[in-house]
């Protein structure tokens, strides 16, 4: 059996820190880095080599733009996703695609729910990156199947349940 770092292949990460109050590019690197490597080993997502994955850490003002202009919604959110180009048949990559996250509203979500700023955002880079790989919440279903890989991925990484668990 091959160990959790043979069996994942992560993606290059291309690490933009546009705006806002964000930690120091080093430690989102390693917090990207590791929320990735869970969330391929837990979807069981073959990236293909090489792939490429964008990261913007910006500010609601910025994904407010992008929120209106790609999803028709006039507001801040606290991520987005954009997937990038398909890969071969049963593999992601090499574009995978870009993952905009919103600084204030990450922080207002983390402070309303008693959250740490670093789990909610290691969450929302995981719920990002779950959308690349093809996953969605638009129905009952989907959404079930998502927040439980979430759950999974969160605990695996020592994270509490976003929905009211504890960590595993």
């Amino acid at each position: 059996m091959r160990s959790a770092a043979e069996s994942v292949r992560a993606p290059e990460i291309d690490l933009l820190v546009e705006a806002g109050a964000w930690p120091q590019e080093p430690k989102l690197h390693a917090m990207v880095s590791r929320a990735l490597a869970a969330t391929i080993e837990t979807a069981r997502s073959p990236i293909v080599p090489g792939a490429e994955l964008s990261l913007v850490f910006t500010d609601d003002a910025h994904v407010r733009v992008l929120n209106r202009q790609y999803r028709g919604k006039d507001s801040p959110t606290n991520v987005l996703s954009f997937p990038g180009a398909p890969g071969k048949p049963g593999a992601y990559g090499p574009l995978l695609g870009d993952i905009v996250v919103a600084e204030e509203t990450v922080a207002r979500e983390a402070e309303d729910q008693g959250l740490s700023f670093d789990d909610h955002l290691t969450h929302l880079v995981v719920h990002g990156f779950l959308h690349l790989l093809g996953h969605d919440h638009e129905d009952d279903a989907e959404a079930e199947i998502m927040e439980d890989m979430e759950t999974r991925i969160l605990a695996r990484l020592g994270i509490a349940d976003p929905c009211g668990g504890a960590a595993a």
